[in-house]
């Protein structure tokens, strides 16, 4: 089981509550990514938003520098919103970051975007969600099979290449392209049938409600034809959840609540989400909840009970939300990677 991190991005906030500079946010998730590296965290995931307290707006330019200062970790997007974006330009700067790290530590996932900011500030049409994601990932995936850097591809969305080079090509050749999902069945259907690997985002409600949804993943690719030979590595399943280390139960708790309002508050504003009330975060912080904030034994028994739903292989956290105190956040991927991890190994390996 690998064990890991992402994040948006979180803009620190000022003692009244008013944000600091994005900046300073882009700062703190780039030290993120080197501590989580040298602690021994397996991976790191660097989303795209487009708000104020949520600034990563650009996962490959991150991904670019965490290379450079990192040896060990892998390194993808969760996710790129490709939806909006130009699958060409997210291959290049990936593929860029991929020869930086020296090959074979940069991943991209793929997403429709939950988070359709984009559209209006791209210019695109929410009429054309589905479209537009259907077409551009299979020219990402195109790009990505492609044997030679020429590449020729049509569609709707997007002018025709015609035998145009698409470089630098990654260094073992291809990139592991994730298809990123909140929980949409046609979309696990769509990334078993493509033979991709799918990355659930969860972000509330019990976890283990999943379970249909990878079977239905997993039955796909195997009617497809993804099960067998060498495409069969590539049928995997990976879970994004909230979640904050702590040494202890409350101590956690008490961390990571007023960020978890905050986000509340302002998607209340962006999205129509209901307004905060704790009851709702302390059921969701203790098991069969969404919520993975707790000491080290907590985290670990609940991330082995939900492998035994889902059989994921990678568990990866978002704590810093809301202005999370930078340095609960350290504090957090430190145990991660040395308490929380060799846990869920020993319980895996005992079941």
């Amino acid at each position: 089981m690998e064990i890991g991190a992402y994040s948006f991005g979180d803009t620190p906030l000022n003692p009244d509550g008013s944000p600091r500079s994005t900046a300073e946010g882009i700062r703190n998730l780039f030290d993120a990514i080197v501590v989580a590296d040298r602690a021994g965290l397996d991976y790191f995931g660097i989303g795209e938003h487009h708000t104020v307290s949520m600034p990563a707006s650009s996962p490959g330019a991150v991904i670019a520098a965490a290379a450079a200062a990192t040896s060990q970790i892998i390194l993808g997007s969760a996710a790129s919103i490709i939806s909006t974006d130009d699958p060409v330009r997210v291959f290049q700067q990936l593929a860029t970051a991929d020869a930086i790290s020296g090959g074979g530590r940069v991943e991209i996932t793929a997403g429709r975007g939950s988070s359709v900011e984009t559209f209006p500030l791209f210019g695109y049409d929410l009429a054309d969600y589905d479209r537009l994601y259907a077409e551009k990932l299979d020219l990402l995936m195109t790009i990505n099979n492609s044997p030679t850097e020429t590449v020729s591809w049509s569609g709707t969305v997007r002018p025709t290449l015609d035998e145009l080079a698409v470089v630098p090509r990654p260094v073992a050749g291809r990139l592991p392209i994730w298809l990123a999902t909140g929980g949409n069945a046609a979309s696990s259907a769509r990334a078993g049938k493509l033979g991709l690997p799918v990355s659930y985002g969860i972000i509330g409600g019990e976890p283990h409600r999943f379970a249909p949804l990878t079977e239905l993943y997993r039955r796909s690719a195997a009617q497809a034809g993804h099960t067998e030979g060498v495409n069969a590595e590539n049928i995997k399943v990976s879970v994004a959840t909230f979640g904050l280390v702590a040494p202890t139960k409350q101590e956690a708790l008490d961390r990571f609540y007023p960020g978890w309002h905050n986000l509340n508050v302002e998607m209340g504003r962006l999205r129509g989400w209901g307004a905060p009330d704790r009851r709702q975060y302390l059921a969701q912080s203790h098991a069969p909840g969404a919520y993975y904030v707790g000491d080290p034994d907590d985290v670990a028994e609940r991330i082995v009970h939900l492998h035994g739903y889902l059989g994921h292989m990678r568990h990866f956290l978002q704590g810093d939300l809301g202005g999370l105190p930078h340095e609960h956040l350290l504090e957090s991927l430190t145990l991660l990677a040395t308490e929380v991890k060799p846990r869920v190994a020993r319980l895996l390996a005992a079941k």
